[in-house]
């Protein structure tokens, strides 16, 4: 099957991992995803239908405005990439803009603009919910017509919703499987998080998610597949998971030394994985300290 790109730039994205997950994904007819970033993932399999979810409002906001407005949604994002939108100036002003409004399909326009004329496709907002992300200063930002048109064919198949992660997991029933890719758990005890959306993605966490999924694959028999950084800590919370690592060659940081491969891992969970599973987040903590 043809690979398809999302429509949006997004760090940590899937496309180049699509093989690997894929092949691990298990089958069925309803696909969930509580952290759906991108989509790359919704974008290249095929289950019958999807519910997809992100606690970041306008991203979600977006998506639904793509499935239900294509043509218009295409026809209007289009102006905002001309040459004089692609000066630090006019960024700054779109930016405050986008800050100051709150019309969802303005937003929405504003959203895509700022993701492929923005530094390196960030999505970051501040504490007060600011989004902050500088200028990218590119020669000529692509304007994905294309893939814009695919996702919302796409679309037809998907219900986008913004809920927490663990009122997700509720919604899921037999015959479902859970893709998971969370806020990556830091490299180190030292690494900070990167806000994509306000309110983080913390320890605690990561914790309340390995739990979520050993519950749902023992107690209602859902799989779930869930990727992450492959560090002492994320093999503690996920134990007894049917775990394979991969080396994924990306950047780390914005220091020239901090560019390196990263390992990886997808944890998979299903009906047969033992509830000692769970590791508490103190001994975790404790393992890693070590």
């Amino acid at each position: 099957m043809k690979k398809n790109r999302a429509f949006l730039k997004w760090a940590g994205g899937k496309y180049s991992l699509i093989e690997p997950i894929t092949a691990r994904l298990p089958q069925g007819k309803k696909l969930i995803e509580p952290f759906v970033g991108a989509g790359s993932v919704f974008l290249n399999t095929d289950y019958d239908s999807y519910l997809l979810n992100d606690i970041n409002q306008d991203l979600i906001t977006l998506y639904q405005f793509v499935k239900r407005r294509p043509k218009t949604f295409i026809q209007d994002a289009r102006k905002l990439f001309v040459d004089r939108n692609n000066q630090a100036d006019a960024y700054y002003a779109l930016r405050a803009a986008f800050n100051a409004s709150s019309d969802p399909y303005f937003r929405s326009l504003l959203f895509l603009y700022m993701n492929r004329h923005g530094y390196n496709g960030l999505c970051r907002y501040n504490s007060k919910g600011i989004f902050n992300v500088p200028f990218g200063d590119y020669r000529k930002p692509y304007f994905p017509e294309k893939e814009l048109e695919h996702f919302a064919e796409k679309a037809r198949k998907a219900k986008f919703i913004c809920r927490p992660f663990e009122q997700v997991f509720r919604r899921a029933r037999q015959g479902d499987v859970i893709y998971c890719d969370p806020p990556y758990a830091p490299l180190d005890q030292t690494s900070n998080f990167t806000s994509y959306a306000t309110g983080g993605f913390g320890l605690t966490d990561q914790d309340e998610l390995a739990r979520r999924a050993v519950q749902v694959a023992k107690k209602r028999h859902i799989p779930v597949l869930i990727s992450n950084h492959d560090t002492d800590l994320t093999r503690a919370l996920y134990k007894h998971a049917d775990i394979s690592s991969l080396s994924v060659s990306r950047s780390i940081s914005q220091k020239g030394d901090g560019r390196k491969p990263v390992a990886e891992l997808l944890a998979l969970y299903d009906s047969e994985v033992n509830k000692s599973n769970v590791v508490s987040l103190s001994n975790s903590l404790k393992k890693v300290g070590t």
